[in-house]
């Protein structure tokens, strides 16, 4: 496999992980409907374009993610409780920002080419 097409499959398997994530962070551990949804619906933006595998989609979702990574940081730090879910969370964030990154890059160029 090219690493354009593991860059996506990898960004895309991290983003449904993050989504599966905050769905069992939020969603049955702590009762905060209205915060799932503020974390969830952001993460649906993208969808669309990163299922096609559009190069700006990506590199805008490199900017998105920084919100979870942030929040993931703040979370391990001020509630232990929480910690393992927000590691994962952290983690995943990396796994899509650097996915999205070497994606849109490696894309933009192979459209550039015209290949």
């Amino acid at each position: 496999m090219d690493p354009t097409r593991l860059a996506r499959s990898i960004t895309l398997w991290a983003w449904a992980g993050l989504v599966l994530i905050l769905i069992g962070w939020y969603g049955f551990s702590d009762p905060a409907p209205l915060l799932l949804a503020a974390l969830l619906i952001p993460l649906a933006f993208p969808l669309r374009g990163l299922i096609r595998g559009k190069p700006y989609t990506y590199a805008w979702t490199s900017l998105l993610i920084l919100i979870y990574f942030i929040h993931g940081s703040v979370e391990a730090w001020a509630n232990p409780a929480s910690r393992g879910w927000a590691l994962l969370e952290i983690a995943l964030s990396v796994v899509i920002y650097t996915g999205a990154v070497v994606h849109a890059r490696r894309r933009g160029r192979e459209i550039r080419r015209g290949t």
